[in-house]
This record gives C-alpha cells, sequence and structure tokens, in this order.
C-alpha cells in the first residue's frame, strides 16, 4: 500500500508502507543508530514523535521477547530507506513489519532518508503526518501544521506506570525510579549491581518517596517537553536536600529546573548511538546513546552551586551536571545503552558509591 510522509513545511516524501495501516502525527526526528531498531521503537521517550533511521537497511534480525525497553511501542510512526522482509536471528520471534502492524504502529519504506536527515538537519525538527489512507497531500500539509507537536506537552502521564511496584526483591541499597518513561535496562543494570528497586509513577509526591525510606532516587528519561512538567520539578526540589540523587535524559532536564534553570529546544536533537561526549574531570570520551529534542540551558544555573561535568563533541551543548554540595549529578545520555556502546556505564557505579557514601553518614550520625 502507499503511504505518505507530510512535513509542516509542505515537503512530501511518498513511499509504500508496513506494518499498520492508518494516519498519525508527529515530530518526524531521525535516529543514526545502524542497529537496535527494537530498542529504539519502545523508547517510551519517542511519545509524540515519527523516527526515521538513516541507516539504510532495517529489519534483517527481527524481532524478539528480549531486546524490549518497556511493555510496547510509543513511536507514533517509523520511516526507513528499505524494510528488510527477510528476518534471520535465532532470537527472532516475528518480522519488524509483523510487529509494528500487532502494536498498531506505520511504517514506510523506500523513501530517500538521506534527504530527509539533510531536510531536518538544515530546517530542523518539524510536526509531520504519515499516512495510507489519505492521499491528498494538501490535506495532509495542513494536519500536520495542526498537529500538538511536543512544545508545551506534557507527554509523561501517557506512558508511565499506573501504579508503584517492585522490580526485584533483594539488595543492599534501595533505589526509587521515578518512571517518566523509564527505559527497562536502567532498572536490570541497577538490580544486577546490588539494588532493590522500586518504580513509581511521575506524579508520586516527596512524601510518598520518603516514606519508602530509599537509599537514593533515580529520575529516568521520558518524552515531551520538560518544561511542561512542574508536578515533577516541585517534587525534586523537596527532595534535593534529602536523598542522593541521579538523573537520566528527562531526569537530567527536570533536575537542571529544579535547581532553577531553563531548559530550550534543540534545532533537530541527538537520536542515536554514536554520539561522543567527554567528561570534563577525566578528560575521558565516551560514545553514547542519546534521545532528546530539549537541552538544560547552563548560564540559567548558579554557578556556585552547579558545575558542568559532560559536554557534546559534535556541537558542544552541555551532557551532564553536578551539585557542588549535595549528593546529586546527572547526564543528558543514556549510560543504559539498550541498544548501543556501553561506555557511560561506569556513571552507574558512581551512583552506588553515592549512595554507600551517604548510608554510612546517616548510621554514624544514628550512632
Amino acid at each position: 500500500m502507499n503511504a505518505i510522509l507530510a512535513l509542516e513545511d509542505g515537503t512530501i516524501f511518498k513511499g509504500r508502507s508496513f506494518g499498520a495501516e492508518g494516519e498519525r502525527s508527529g515530530e518526524v526526528v531521525f535516529n543514526t543508530s545502524m542497529s537496535g531498531y527494537q530498542e529504539i521503537i519502545t523508547d517510551p521517550s519517542y511519545k509524540g514523535q515519527i523516527v526515521a533511521m538513516t541507516y539504510p537497511l532495517i529489519g534483517n534480525y527481527g524481532v524478539n521477547t528480549d531486546d524490549v525497553e518497556s511493555c510496547k511501542p510509543f513511536i507514533e510512526g517509523f520511516v526507513v530507506k528499505e524494510y528488510s522482509k527477510l528476518a534471520s536471528n535465532w532470537r527472532s520471534r516475528q518480522s519488524l513489519g509483523e510487529y509494528l502492524k500487532a502494536n498498531n504502529i506505520i511504517g514506510i519504506e523506500g523513501i530517500d532518508t538521506r534527504r530527509l536527515t539533510l531536510h531536518i538537519r538544515e530546517r530542523g525538527a518539524m510536526k509531520a503526518v504519515l499516512s495510507t489512507v489519505d492521499p491528498d497531500e494538501e490535506s495532509l500539509v495542513k494536519k500536520a501544521r495542526n498537529s500538538p507537536g511536543l512544545v508545551g506537552r506534557d507527554l509523561v502521564k501517557e506512558v508511565i506506570c499506573g501504579q508503584p511496584y517492585e522490580w526485584n526483591e533483594k539488595g543492599g541499597l534501595k533505589v526509587v525510579a521515578v518512571d517518566c518513561g523509564i527505559k527497562l535496562n536502567i532498572l536490570r543494570i541497577l538490580e544486577s549491581k546490588g539494588c532493590r528497586v522500586a518504580v513509581v509513577p511521575a506524579t508520586t509526591s516527596s512524601s510518598k518517596i520518603l516514606e519508602m525510606e530509599p537509599d537514593g532516587l533515580l529520575l529516568s528519561n521520558g518524552p515531551g517537553d520538560p518544561a511542561a512538567l512542574p508536578y515533577i520539578i516541585d517534587t525534586v526540589k523537596e527532595l534535593l536536600n534529602k536523598l542522593p540523587i541521579f538523573g537520566i535524559c528527562l531526569g537530567h532536564q527536570v533536575l537542571g529546573q529544579a535547581f532553577g534553570g531553563r531548559t530550550y529546544k534543540l534545532k533537530f536533537g541527538h537520536h542515536g548511538a554514536n554520539q561522543p561526549v567527554k567528561d570534563l574531570k577525566t578528560g575521558k570520551v565516551s560514545i553514547t546513546v542519546q534521545n532528546h529534542g530539549f537541552c538544560v540551558d547552563m548560564d540559567s544555573l548558579n554557578k556556585k552551586d552547579i558545575e558542568l561535568t559532560h559536554v557534546n563533541l559534535n556541537d558542544f551543548t552541555p551532557e551532564g551536571l553536578r551539585h557542588k554540595k549535595l549528593p546529586v549529578f546527572s547526564v543528558q545520555f543514556h549510560p543504559e545503552s539498550s541498544a548501543g556502546p556501553h561506555d557511560a556505564k561506569y556513571l552507574f557505579d558512581e551512583f552506588i558509591n553515592m549512595m554507600k557514601k551517604e548510608k554510612t553518614k546517616r548510621n554514624a550520625k544514628k550512632n
């Protein structure tokens, strides 16, 4: 079946559909990963976005039951140069097209993804409509222009868990993970490092979190505009002096605002598994997984209290911050990888060591 991707500036891309049929709107972005499409599709941070893959052949190893990062796909649409109908891998359980169809996600193949990527780089990420049911190009462009976009939208409430739950039952340190659209590998890594993890929805109050008596708080990744989340920001403000805190992606942006800073929208964001980031303390460069369209404005923060810890070597935007006195730090990228390189996993060890140090201090005061 024919499919059309229409951008709000009037640009049209025609191709063939795979997966589900229908029509969806979202902000179109490009992802530069060469593999890991299943993890990308199931990352809740992509809620509200149509994802275009720059790697030309997608789907060749199918879909399995292990490499998911959430309960279901959250992308609005999937754009590839060529969809591989042949899926060959010992773990594969179904084809990518079958998976998308089962989850009501529209895919389009056969378009010039290089042209689309260059267009987004030059003009910026923009609203779009992907359709298999409306052949009228002018109609689709109008729908794209009238779609909500991401700015000012709280998409977190559309992807989070409904109730708190225990991820695992054993561990020497208790971590409360605030689910803003959390990737499951964050929980897997914390468990593997000896933490007992409880997950709570982003709407949970600070008092409820403290009642759980955690040794540390993890603020997860998630979708949408970080400036549209005052309830999470207020909760974090109330916890800053009470718990060690580690923020990832959206969690980093929330922390930046809890410290009194601002966020702004990037031209086309960072989406992919090959973003170089420099740790300013060690000088080490890590190749990182990233998925964000907004950024913390470091100039809006009090430099007496907050320091920049990481920087993106592609465009020199800030990628990490740390409080100089409180046990609080965050990064804009994804140290849990999935899919992508594992260079930045050391940050979980820093979080573990921070919690152990603070726990020792608390125990010493009690004695």
